[in-house]
This record gives structure tokens, sequence and C-alpha cells, in this order.
């Protein structure tokens, strides 16, 4: 499933990492590509403090949209 996620994409962790202490819902922020599907994730608390930084794969990131998609 391609989610075409991009640099700087806030996105949802849609499973746990135990292994980083992450849980299904965590919120985070792209900030590098670093392969075809795997991305560096930052997560961060309320106060913009970073708690987390993963390398994921995009079958466990969903994209969070904020405006919605123009009609086609």
């Amino acid at each position: 499933m391609s989610h075409n996620l991009e640099l700087l994409d806030a996105v949802v962790l849609t499973e746990d990492v135990p292994e980083r202490d992450l849980r299904r819902g965590h919120v985070g922020t792209i900030v590098e590509v670093l392969a075809h599907d795997t991305y560096e994730v930052e997560f961060s608390d309320d106060d913009g403090r970073p708690y987390a930084i993963a390398p994921l794969k995009s079958r466990q990131l969903l994209k969070l949209r904020t405006a919605p998609r123009p009609a086609r």
C-alpha cells in the first residue's frame, strides 16, 4: 500500500514498536527519507521535546491530513 509519505508529513503509528517504547496512536513527523519505503520519524511531547526517533516502514504509518483532498 502506498501512502505517498513525504518529508515533514505528520503521521500516526499504526502498530506498537515495543523496542522503541512506542505505541499505536503516537503521532510523529517524518524528518528523513531513509529508503524507498523507510522513514526516520521523530516523536515529540506536547511541548515539542523529542522523546523518540525511529526508522519505520510505511506500513507502520498513516499520514495525517489537515485539509480535505480535492474532488476528482
